[in-house]
């Protein structure tokens, strides 16, 4: 849902009531992760995706009644046979959807509406549902932040509450959305019921050492896919605006010494397009030691063993050198700056989502991997 949060936060804002369906579960070669989502309002206009196509057309009908009767569902959806395009998966996987009503005066309306304008607003925030238990609690909502107090709860049992939100700061804290399972008195016996999580995180970051014009091809795609991109250098006649246009920030400054106080995470991908020693071995030194998604390093094969030579001599280790990405990126051939910056740009997609950068024709790797397993940027996009 919170992929679709800006429109659904102008929606609340004027007054609509509307139902949303969101993908809580997926097996098999599901179009979509849990998560996604469409909405209807009162109106007909329906905004997002559950399904790529596949079974838009019976989710819609699903919303516009649960407009009409003001109750949640979960509806399965596999395979078909008989009419896969209109009623099943022609991917043949299997999805369960999540349908709330989204109504004035609906007492989920006031905490799905937070939650909205948190995700609208790049605010960290995830919002809990029970997506499968009791029917009284199906589609109840909480939100929760990375500190302070939560709000809304299932009003079954405190204990619950106090349950679903350790296990929604985890999730969040990783960036995640997924569903855990525990039981409905917020134990782990008892009769289980299954919490959705949605997190919603600022998007990840991507730094680009060396403002040389490969560097502006990568920038762009890597706000393409969704990252926070930071351009730095130390020369100030390159790192310019002009050059730059899309980058969300320029810093001229010593790579090493800006990546020294600059925030990373575990989502964070690095990217060293500049290729000199002088910069390169002190920047990789620090970076290889940081908790980050991605460290790649461009050039030649040669540069890439006189670099390695270099960092072993500063105290770079062979576990260290093993983190490396270098010469950077996937073998497609590139030639161009926008081809090396999709070469770049797949290596670090396949890496985030498990991928194995092999051609799916004539392979046996899924299609769709288990993200769930991998640290998410921003719902939907990221993280």
């Amino acid at each position: 849902m919170l992929d679709i949060a800006e429109e659904l936060h102008r929606w609340v804002g004027q007054g609509r009531d509307f139902a949303v369906a969101t993908v809580v579960a997926v097996s098999g070669s599901g179009p979509r992760q849990p998560g996604a989502a469409l909405a209807v309002d009162a109106d007909g206009t329906a905004i997002g995706s559950v399904s790529g196509g596949c079974v838009e057309g019976a989710v819609y009908e699903l919303c516009v009644q649960a407009l009409t009767d003001g109750e949640s569902v979960v509806e399965r959806f596999g395979y078909s046979d008989e009419d896969a395009f209109a009623v099943g998966l022609t991917c043949g996987g299997v999805i369960d959807i999540l349908v709330v009503p989204v109504r004035v005066g609906d007492p989920v309306r006031p905490v799905l509406a937070k939650a909205l304008a948190a995700a609208a607003q790049g605010r960290t925030a995830a919002v809990a549902r029970v997506v499968s238990g009791p029917a009284d609690l199906l589609g109840r909502a909480l939100l929760v932040r990375p500190d302070g107090p939560h709000e809304g709860g299932f009003g079954a049992h405190p204990e619950l509450d106090r349950t679903v939100v350790a296990e929604a700061r985890a999730l969040l804290a990783a960036g995640r959305t997924g569903a855990v399972e525990i039981g409905e008195r917020g134990s782990r016996c008892g009769a289980p019921l299954t919490v959705l999580v949605e997190s919603s995180v600022p998007p990840p970051r991507m730094i680009v050492f060396g403002a040389i014009d490969f560097a502006a091809a990568v920038v762009r795609i890597g706000k393409f896919l969704g990252y926070h991109v930071t351009v730095c250098d130390a020369r100030p006649v390159f790192a310019t605006r002009t050059r730059f246009p899309d980058a969300d920030e320029i810093v001229v400054e010593w790579p090493h010494r800006y990546l020294e106080r600059t925030r990373t995470d575990g989502r964070t991908v690095l990217c060293v397009l500049t290729h000199d020693a002088k910069f390169d071995v002190p920047l990789l030194r620090l970076a290889l030691r940081l908790p980050v998604a991605y460290v790649g390093a461009m050039g030649s094969r040669r540069t890439h063993l006189d670099r390695d030579a270099r960092l072993r001599e500063v105290g770079v280790t062979e576990l260290e050198l093993a983190r490396l990405h270098s010469p950077i990126g996937l073998d497609l051939g590139a030639r161009t700056p926008e081809e090396t910056a999709l070469s770049i740009a797949a290596e670090i997609v396949a890496g985030r989502r498990g991928g194995s950068g092999v051609p799916l024709t004539g392979a046996h790797t899924p299609i769709h991997h288990d993200a769930a397993s991998v640290p998410a940027g921003r719902i939907g996009s990221v993280a």
